[in-house]
């Protein structure tokens, strides 16, 4: 797994388990579950480090982080409400990435619109750029 890509990673995991299962579990993930072989496939040669304590370890910002990344690749329309939840996440790269993946997959959501405008006044100035990208995607 080392040296992959996210999109490689995800791809391969998908194959494995196919893509609402895969998605099923960034869900759970996203909502508090533990899956350190999913923190794996999605955090690539980082999550060894994550998965060991470090950086909040399995419960902290990037496993969440990485489970939103991971639907930039793979997509159910059943994530929706997670990414949205996601978008009050109280670190600011999960709030970051729950924009791209807005931008990327949500642009028919009627929630989506709601969540940028909060992420658009973000009191971090990426969070706030990746709220404007993706509500240009909107207008």
């Amino acid at each position: 797994m080392g040296g992959t890509t996210p999109r490689a990673r995800v791809t391969a995991a998908v194959a494995r388990d196919g893509e609402h299962e895969f998605v099923m579990r960034c869900v759970a993930l996203l909502g508090g579950a533990t899956d350190p072989a999913l923190v794996e496939a999605t955090g690539g040669d980082s999550a060894a480090y994550v998965l060991a304590g470090h950086e909040g370890g399995p419960a902290g910002y990037w496993p969440r982080t990485w489970a939103l990344r991971a639907f930039l690749y793979a997509w159910d329309p059943i994530a929706e409400a997670s990414v949205v939840a996601a978008s009050s996440d109280e670190h600011w790269r999960v709030r970051e990435m729950a924009a791209k993946v807005i931008a990327a997959r949500m642009t028919s959501s009627v929630d989506a619109p709601a969540a940028l405008e909060q992420l658009a006044e973000d009191d971090n100035p990426r969070v706030r750029t990746a709220a404007e990208r993706a509500r240009a995607k909107f207008a």
